[in-house]
């Protein structure tokens, strides 16, 4: 699933001045939508790019759009704000006399936004979720139980975009039931909770992996290789680094060169990550040669505990260099190894904490993560492949 973060600033919000403040910190915070009124939605292009939400305000009939500026058209049409979404108008006894749904029905309008008053409107986001692309659903005196409900039975029927004024409840909305809201609509003016809230989208986003340790066997000198230094565009933390080895069904975890070093200065954006031969783990669960990387493109950025984040590529330094080969035994008495820099800076993680490839001795725990299956092209496949 992929999440997202919708801001609003439609009238509700204040004059324009005001709305312009809230949408320029949701564009620099890397907010997706941006939720306006239709009047609006030039000056948004304006400011800079970003997917555009719009309430309609006219009376839903098909707008042509080689009559009008393309530029002035959103990205999704929202009914729903003074009708029967919000309460303005009162909901129909029988759904199929409604207003708003009608203008979805005849795709007048890409998205349904209803207050959830009572267990009424609750049934009426339901219905929207039937025909709209996005349901957007706010609650009034907010509790998660309708959120649960609506989660629990729209399924993949549509894009789920739950209200929130803050991170703490832009988190909640993202965990409830385990599987969370698709989307999260903002409002807050708070630049600072604005970027709290795209952080919490990030996190949500990102895969989390179970690492092991395994039993170090050997580690001995393996002559001079073709080494590559993966210098990515993020300062990873101490604790950070990457996954990489000679075999795809066991990643090691190499540590980035944060630490300080009396030969090296610390190389906090740098993962000493092996010969040009060893895959390293990418975003999308892939592999690719470490040969293979280029500026631009991501790799997968890993703590100790398995949490990740994506990573983009500056360069890939490729030199000759002396180079040690490391092999461990895994709890279920397989056999994986990589190439690694014979050098004092580079580290890997073991049970006793970072330590220099130079000082690993038979017998100490490094962190791996293991996998199944081989990769052809850098994609899981169901095939035997041995690797040795």
């Amino acid at each position: 699933m992929t999440r997202s973060v919708w801001l609003k600033a439609d009238d509700a919000v204040g004059d324009w001045e005001t709305r312009k403040r809230r949408i320029t910190a949701g564009l620099e915070a890397g907010v997706d939508w941006v939720l306006v009124d239709d009047a609006d939605v030039e000056r948004v292009r304006e400011l800079g790019a970003v997917n555009v939400a719009a309430f309609r305000t006219d009376d839903g009939d098909v707008i042509d759009d080689a009559e009008g500026d393309e530029d002035a058209e959103p990205d999704a049409y929202v009914v729903g704000k003074d009708g029967e979404g919000d309460g303005t108008v009162d909901l129909p006894e029988d759904f199929s006399g409604s207003a708003d749904l009608s203008t979805i029905r005849r795709g007048n309008a890409d998205a349904a936004y209803v207050r959830i008053l009572d267990e009424r409107y609750e049934a009426f986001a339901e219905e929207a979720a039937a025909d709209a692309d996005h349901t957007i659903v706010v609650g009034e005196d907010w509790t998660i139980i309708p959120l649960e409900n609506l989660i629990a039975r729209i399924g993949d029927e549509t894009t789920l975009v739950a209200g929130v004024e803050s991170s703490e409840e832009a988190e909640t909305a993202f965990e409830t039931l385990d599987i969370g809201a698709d989307a999260v609509l903002l409002d807050s003016d708070d630049p600072d909770e604005i970027r709290r809230t795209v952080e919490v989208r990030d996190a949500a986003e990102r895969e989390r992996l179970d690492l092991a340790y395994a039993t170090v066997t050997s580690v001995e000198e393996a002559g001079s290789a073709d080494r590559v230094c993966v210098d990515t565009g993020s300062l990873m933390d101490d604790d950070e680094g990457m996954l990489v080895g000679s075999m795809s069904r066991g990643l090691f975890f190499v540590h980035a060169e944060t630490a300080e070093s009396p030969y090296v200065a610390s190389r906090p954006f740098r993962v000493n990550a092996g010969a040009v031969h060893a895959y390293v783990r990418t975003p999308d669960g892939g592999t690719k040669y470490l040969s293979e990387l280029s500026s631009g493109d991501e790799v997968q950025v890993v703590d100790r505990e398995g949490h990740t984040r994506t990573a983009v590529v500056g360069r890939a330094k490729i030199e000759k260099r002396p180079m040690f080969r490391v092999e461990v035994e895994t709890e279920d008495g397989d056999r994986i190894e990589t190439l690694l820099q014979n050098a004092e800076t580079i580290k890997v993680s073991t049970s006793e904490g970072r330590t220099a490839v130079t000082d690993l001795e038979a017998g100490d725990e490094v962190l791996v993560y293991l996998q199944e299956g081989g990769r052809h092209f850098g994609e899981s496949i169901e095939e035997r492949i041995i690797e040795k």
